[in-house]
């Protein structure tokens, strides 16, 4: 796996785990009786996105690291997913002999 690979890898969870954390422990306006014009009353009225993305990275690092190394050691690879033999040098051979 190459560095840019990871770091997708990592971005892509990392935005996973947030959008899983984002809407935990939310208190909205309508729910504080606080609703500030011109604002819905469903929006946060505190979000703490800072502590949460700090809760997400924290999650997400060891999450990262596991799957990292299951690509790394060969735990799970393509061939696993290819159900139909359809991957790899094999199908062109197979495809065309079939015709």
């Amino acid at each position: 796996m190459a560095i840019t690979s990871a770091i997708v890898l990592l971005a892509v969870i990392w935005f996973m785990v947030f959008f899983i954390v984002l809407p935990l422990r939310l208190k909205t306006q309508g729910e504080a009786g606080e609703v500030v014009p011109g604002t819905p009353a469903s929006a946060p009225t505190n979000p703490q996105l800072k502590r949460k993305a700090q809760v997400v990275t924290i999650i997400a690092l060891p999450l990262w690291a596991i799957v990292c190394a299951i690509i790394l050691t060969g735990t799970i690879t393509v061939d696993d997913f290819d159900l139909f033999k359809r991957f790899g040098p094999d199908s062109d051979t197979r495809s065309s002999s079939e015709n």
